[in-house]
């Protein structure tokens, strides 16, 4: 027995051996590192493993943010980064963190180059995110382009394809309707490579228990949006797009746009701001307006500021700084996304157009069934007061309403100038003093309008009296 004990090394031979061992692997490691070039390393690194792996066949799916046909965008890429940020854990050691103000939590995402390793019944699934360099022909630099690859055993092909990307795609919609953040889509060029959305978060306090509007037009909007969204099949039968047009019409300052944000509220809806200066031709508002998603508001704020769309004749000259081009954008074109073929590219839309001017639009705006809902945002009404009193100061009756009531019917006033005023205090007895001076003035500054306006018209039927007397 003491001879075959024999034949193991001492403990101090095994210590001595490791810490050669370990001293020649810290020097190797760092002559690597030092010596060789990173990129060097990542092709040796990347052949290593190939050389084991080489009796797999592996597939590759690759994901950006451009839908099959490169014009909308693809659902799948924003669902994958949500889905992502679930599976990040200590494993993945540099990650994206941000917090926006809105924000409760810190948000996670997966870094360029990184990897996120999943498991779906059984299956092994590598993601990596890549941020790709582009160039223009113009040497001007495009922002860089993104995408995620997910590489498996290609013997799991169909599983992936057909399970998994569901899987990952009902991941996204159970989150967004757990804490569902309403987005703002405004037009930016060449947003992840081409013209299309840019995204911000959309935290538009407005409500339809806030709104200061006549309690009767109020109702009858409620009541329009919930038909609307119960009539699916209706539409189905009597084979008409699944959308509704409304036209806001009035006053600068009588709250159109507060008006949409607590429909968007109410609906939850996302926004798309469309400026139509911002559409260059026919083509280019085709392909944008197939980019909107469905059960979402689009909205083309001030119309009648558009003269793009008052003759649908009109064309429009553009003049860049190399070349000069023709490009036409057309009435025509509008009408036929928004109630044409183009129109039956997405369910549940709403679109809708404000204007101070309605009576300078082109009547093929107004006809039913492409505006058909008129809404008019009149000056401010007694009932309206009550709601902005209310908001503002928390009260229902005051000893000053009898008199504000009266100013109110014989002064035209907007919301928004008497909320101006009802901010200049919390003391309800001192914002209400505030508005009746405010309406006051108004109403003797509209009276000496009038009385001026008067004194004109006089005048002129004077000297046209004159010239016929003369001429007579």
């Amino acid at each position: 027995m003491e001879d075959y004990l024999k034949l193991f090394p001492s403990n101090a031979s095994v210590l001595a051996a490791y810490s050669s061992i370990s001293t020649s692997w810290v020097l190797l490691k760092t002559a690597y590192d030092q010596i060789i070039p990173r990129k060097l390393q990542d092709f040796l690194v990347s052949k290593f493993k190939y050389y084991f792996s080489r009796q797999k066949s592996y597939a590759t799916f690759i994901i950006d943010p451009a839908d099959s046909c490169g014009i909308g965008r693809n659902e799948l890429f924003d669902a994958s980064r949500a889905y992502l940020s679930t599976k990040i854990g200590p494993r993945n050691r540099k990650i994206k963190i941000g917090k926006s103000e809105q924000q409760k939590n810190v948000s996670t995402a997966i870094a360029e180059g990184g990897n996120i390793r999943d498991t779906f019944q059984g299956i092994t699934i590598t993601w990596t995110y890549y941020l790709q360099d582009q160039q223009r022909n113009d040497s001007k630099s495009k922002p860089p382009k993104s995408y995620y690859e997910i590489t498996f055993d290609s013997k799991h092909w169909s599983k992936v394809h057909n399970e998994y990307l569901i899987h990952v795609l009902n991941t996204h919609k159970a989150l967004m309707q757990k804490e569902k953040v309403l987005k703002l889509y405004t037009r930016l060029d060449f947003y992840y490579g081409n013209k299309g959305w840019k995204p911000v978060d959309f935290h538009h306090p407005a409500s339809f228990d806030t709104l200061a509007l006549d309690p009767e037009l109020k109702k009858s909007i409620i009541d329009d949006l919930d038909r609307f969204l119960e009539r699916k099949e209706f539409y189905k039968r009597v084979g008409k797009a699944w959308k509704r047009g409304y036209l806001l019409y009035g006053p600068p300052g009588t709250g159109k746009s507060t008006l949409i944000a607590a429909m968007a509220n109410y609906l939850n809806f996302n926004i798309y701001d469309l400026e139509l200066a911002s559409i260059s031709c026919d083509t280019d508002l085709r392909k944008l307006l197939l980019t909107i998603t469905n059960r979402s508001i689009l909205i083309i704020e001030d119309i009648d500021c558009n003269s793009e769309v008052h003759d649908r004749s009109k064309t429009i000259n553009v003049k860049e700084e190399k070349q000069h081009y023709r490009k036409t954008f057309t009435l025509s074109t509008l009408l036929n996304c928004i109630d044409g073929l183009w129109s039956s590219c997405g369910e549940a839309r709403i679109i809708v157009f404000t204007t101070n001017h309605k009576e300078v639009l082109d009547p093929a705006l107004l006809r039913p069934g492409r505006m058909d809902m008129h809404i008019h945002m009149s000056y401010c009404t007694i009932k309206a007061f009550r709601v902005l009193a209310f908001n503002y100061l928390g009260i229902h009756e005051h000893k000053l309403y009898q008199e504000i009531d009266g100013l109110i019917e014989n002064t035209n006033v907007t919301p928004a100038s008497l909320a101006e005023e009802l901010t200049k205090s919390d003391d309800a007895d001192v914002a209400l003093g505030e508005v009746v001076n405010f309406l006051k003035r108004k109403k003797r500054e509209q009276e000496q309008q009038i009385e001026e306006k008067n004194k004109k018209s006089k005048l002129k039927r004077k000297i046209k009296n004159r010239g016929l007397f003369l001429n007579f």
